[in-house]
């Protein structure tokens, strides 16, 4: 039987904890989709001028005229608007331009109105014609079978060739759509003032949206940003919560004077990780790691001498068993939640056996003294050997086919962990940093203190709040619109991981020259799409390129918006080890609109 004061306590915050799970429906209540005449349906980013701006930053208007019109910048110029998909893509005119062009005017390349990009929405011109404007002293170096001269101030290069010179740098580069590509020869026939471009919004900030954000650059980051108002909100919900944690405090006093017995304060006294840590080595006995004393860590390091790196979590110091093996000695910092994490690791990878997870030999448990004991990985983190900027000429860029090995490998791991245990594990947390690499550069999987253990086989699991980093998250994590958390939450990371390793990058980077770039998972999803090289860094044979191109395509199927439409891991090994004519091109993962839950159902979880 539960304890007095903890049914106190969930008689108290039930109520509350029932409110927090309808905040997932705030973005649909506060800007709901709205019909837009010949348009149909429109929803985030785009919006009307009766919602508020956080509603998106793309103002539709003239819904219930023969005409709709749109600002890409709110209170800036407006653009007729033709159509938008559901995919996102759209048809606008400048009418200003539109006007240059139909009088021959060389105002069609002065005044260009070309769409904003921001550093969160994604926007990509589609079908546009390369043109280079130069003073008319200036001779351009390459030969160009195209050129207009009837300007006085500038002249105007261009080309029908994919590939393009660089040009002197007094000229510049503009990029104006193109209308109908046989009319080469007349520049003002060739270009129109109708654009179609292409809107993606970038996870970070659709799930900034649902929690009443905005998203913005802050000192070179992309931050959550809420309104005074809203912080005043979070101000009162604190000081609300503080007042009724006080008010069960004083209620469970007066309840254990009542009720106090000795078994009852002794199980009080125990903090709640000390007690799971204890059940654990009693269910597991001699199957448990082996429990080391904090004197016996500190001969095994030298008394921590050797340092192998240091995160938020605590610090890594190389060391030695007994036996002689070398082993990696990760000293925790003082828990936030009373030892849980530490806990979890413990209990989820101490069950475990597989080639591409990291064995773990002990720990340390010593008052408040937390370590874990692994194998020893001599080349470290995969972190350290895929990001082009971590890379130095001492230590080249990882060849096609180690890249398309750790893959697979960690595609097991997973697959392992998934299926192969007693109980599924989910890891929540798979990223570069967490994937260890060993003298062969055979991936193991480490770092559990956010797995969560699913009795049996479970598919949909229960979980207060989201887990895992920022960029590897599945959107079902964040808001359960997407639907219910399961063990495709890692398949998503997974995905996005091998899209870095492909890469080399960062999949959202901030500061790009081109705005289309920012979020890679889209740009590399344009290249498949239309057909163009992908430029593999590296890849010198068939095979590699074939095996390079059998991970873009596994790892675009892994982060699909629709957990149903992400493959098991199972059938992610499938696809990287068969063969590539029977992989096809995924549908293009699209965030900005999000499946609603069925009209009249109620959904019950966490935000």
């Amino acid at each position: 039987m539960a304890p007095v004061p903890l049914l106190v306590f969930f008689a108290l915050f039930h109520p509350l904890l029932i409110c927090a799970s309808k905040e997932d429906g705030w973005a649909f209540k506060k800007c709901p989709p709205f019909n837009c005449g010949k348009l149909g349906e429109i929803r985030f980013p785009f919006t009307n001028n009766t919602s508020p701006e956080i509603c998106g930053p793309y103002v539709v208007d003239g819904c219930n005229d023969d005409s709709q019109r749109i600002q890409l910048v709110r209170g800036g110029k407006w653009f007729e608007l033709h159509n938008i998909s559901q995919a996102g893509t759209m048809s606008i005119t400048d009418k200003d331009l539109r006007g240059h062009l139909n009088s021959n005017s060389c105002d069609s390349f002065n005044n260009l109105s070309l769409p904003p990009s921001l550093p969160y929405f994604s926007i990509q011109e589609i079908s546009t014609q390369t043109l280079f404007k130069c003073d008319p002293s200036v001779n351009f170096p390459h030969r160009l079978e195209l050129n207009y001269t009837g300007c006085n101030n500038f002249s105007i290069y261009y080309t029908r060739n994919t590939s393009l010179p660089s040009p002197p740098p007094t000229c510049s580069i503009l990029q104006l759509p193109v209308n109908n590509t046989e009319s080469y020869g007349d520049i003002f026939r060739l270009l129109t003032a109708t654009f179609s471009i292409e809107v993606s919004v970038l996870p970070l900030c659709y799930h900034c949206y649902l929690q009443r954000g905005e998203c913005k650059i802050n000192k070179g980051n992309l931050k959550c940003i809420h309104s005074i108002e809203e912080s005043k909100k979070l101000r009162l919900n604190l000081g609300l919560a503080v007042g009724i944690g006080v008010l069960i405090i004083t209620i469970c006093c007066v309840i254990i004077r009542k009720y106090s017995s000795i078994h009852f304060l002794s199980c009080w006294r125990k903090t709640r990780g000390s007690q799971s840590m204890e059940a654990f080595l009693r269910n597991y006995g001699t199957l448990a790691p082996k429990r080391y004393s904090y004197s016996e860590l500190k001969k095994m390091t030298k008394n921590f001498k050797e340092k192998l790196g240091q995160g938020g979590y605590g610090s890594v110091f190389k060391g030695n068993l007994l036996d002689g093996r070398l082993v990696a000695v990760k000293v925790l910092k003082k828990s936030k939640s009373n030892g849980e994490e530490f806990v979890n690791e413990v209990s989820s990878i101490g069950m475990t056996s597989h080639v591409n997870i990291v064995t773990l030999l002990g720990f340390c448990f010593e008052g408040p003294k937390r370590a874990l004991i692994y194998e020893f990985m001599s080349n470290g983190s995969l972190d350290k050997h895929i990001y082009e900027e971590n890379l130095s000429k001492a230590q080249p860029k990882l060849g096609w086919e180690t890249l398309y090995q750790i893959a697979v490998g960690i595609a097991r791991g997973l697959e392992y962990l998934h299926r192969g245990c007693n109980t599924r594990i989910l890891h929540f947390d798979i990223k570069p940093h967490n994937i260890l690499l060993d003298e062969n550069f055979c991936p193991k999987i480490s770092d559990f203190g956010l797995a969560k253990i699913c009795p049996g086989k479970e598919s949909i699991v229960s979980m207060l709040g989201a887990r895992g980093t920022a960029g590897y998250i599945a959107p079902e994590v964040f808001c359960r619109n997407f639907g219910g958390v399961s063990h495709k939450s890692d398949v998503y990371s997974y995905g996005m991981l091998v899209l870095e390793m492909i890469g080399g990058r960062k999949n959202f980077r901030v500061g790009v020259d081109n705005t289309s770039e920012i979020y890679f998972p889209h740009w590399i999803y344009k290249r498949l799409e239309i057909g163009e090289e992908l430029q593999l860094r590296g890849a010198g044979n068939e095979v590699e390129e074939e095996n390079a191109r059998k991970m873009i395509l596994a790892s675009l199927w892994c982060i699909q918006t629709d957990p149903s439409n992400r493959p098991p891991m199972s059938r992610v090994v499938d696809m990287l080890q068969g063969s590539l004519e029977s992989l096809p091109i995924p549908p293009k993962p699209y965030l900005s609109s999000p499946p609603r839950p069925p009209h009249g159902s109620n959904s019950n979880s966490n935000s």
